[in-house]
């Protein structure tokens, strides 16, 4: 689809959610080739709060904004049950989408939207933030270098406090939950570190018997090779973001993993036998980073950094993960 926005990719934004407000639309706004045209929510007054600070032309109403010539791409920060609906929607209506993580709530959503994309020849990708930051590369290198022997284990923790009893992140029908929340996040660190053919051997999600959805969980993974990886996720538990590569001759350890502000200068802690010592890298804006691959995508058509396959390896894997998991009171 040709991109007539004078080399900016003309975007529209459906949900005025809080990482909106926070992150992305914020670094948006400092992309040269990303131009906010429009914000649309249900509520009209929200959408106003979201344009006069960030820019472009309130909308209220998802498919008015999608019905607009002047965009030609979507942001679609939506509570994770209404993802695929619009971004099936978008894809309809000729838009490209650079969707929040999760990208769908199952594997065969996320193959419904990438066939539709492939057939109107649209690019979608996933807002999964933190895989666009340069810490995990540089980690993936100090491996690569044997800094830690022959890797055997990773482990990762992100937990966070508990949320307000109205956060959509506790509703059942908008895709609530710890695990395609938080628990998604260490699920593609594990494939990032160990390959892509991790298979659940075990989980437990702690669920909350009003509420109805998991609100804490633990998984364990194997690889084809023999590795492991023992995760930990959930909310209402005391901050905790990090993870850790243990080897025959080390451990690395990075915090801070999946959520470091584009100010925070991220530390890879190496500790050997005889030795501890830390690698400080210079601080990066993973969400501007995001951006930046996303308008490449559309711009100059190259291919995503991590493309269909991994979209549906990771949705594969949380219903995995679901499948096996011995359900307990939260």
């Amino acid at each position: 689809m040709a991109n007539p926005g004078g080399g900016r990719l003309r975007l529209g934004v459906l949900g005025c959610s809080g990482i909106a407000w926070r992150r992305t639309l914020p670094a948006v706004a400092e992309e040269p080739r990303l131009a906010l045209v429009a914000v649309a929510s249900r509520d009209a007054a929200r959408a106003a709060e979201f344009a006069a600070r960030f820019g472009g032309e309130p909308v209220q109403g998802y498919q008015r904004l999608l019905d607009r010539s002047d965009v030609d791409a979507v942001y679609v920060p939506l509570p994770a049950a209404l993802h695929a609906h619009w971004v099936l929607r978008a894809l309809d209506a000729g838009k490209h989408v650079l969707v929040e993580k999760p990208f769908a709530t199952s594997r065969a959503e996320v193959a419904a939207i990438l066939d539709l994309a492939s057939a109107r020849g649209l690019r979608v990708m996933e807002n999964f933030m933190f895989l666009y930051h340069g810490q995990h590369e540089s980690v993936r290198r100090l491996v690569a270098d044997g800094e830690i022997g022959e890797l055997h284990t990773f482990s990762s923790a992100f937990g966070i406090p508990s949320l307000p009893d109205s956060d959509v992140r506790y509703r059942k029908d908008l895709g609530g939950g710890a695990l395609l929340d938080v628990g998604v996040y260490p699920l593609r660190a594990a494939q990032l570190f160990l390959g892509p053919e991790l298979v659940p051997v075990a989980s437990i999600l702690h669920v909350d018997p009003v509420r109805e959805i998991d609100v804490r969980g633990h998984v364990l993974l194997r690889s084809p090779s023999g590795r492991s990886a023992e995760l930990t996720f959930g909310f209402g538990l005391s901050y905790r973001c990090t993870y850790s590569l243990w080897g025959s001759a080390g451990r690395i350890v990075v915090d801070r993993a999946y959520t470091p502000p584009a100010t925070w200068q991220p530390v890879h802690r190496i500790e050997r036998q005889d030795e501890v010592r830390e690698l400080t890298r210079p601080a990066e804006d993973h969400f501007a980073a995001a951006l930046r691959a996303f308008a490449a995508v559309v711009l100059d058509g190259v291919d995503p950094p991590f493309g269909p396959e991994d979209l549906l390896r990771q949705a594969a894997l949380v219903d995995r993960v679901r499948a096996v998991a011995t359900e307990v009171p939260g």
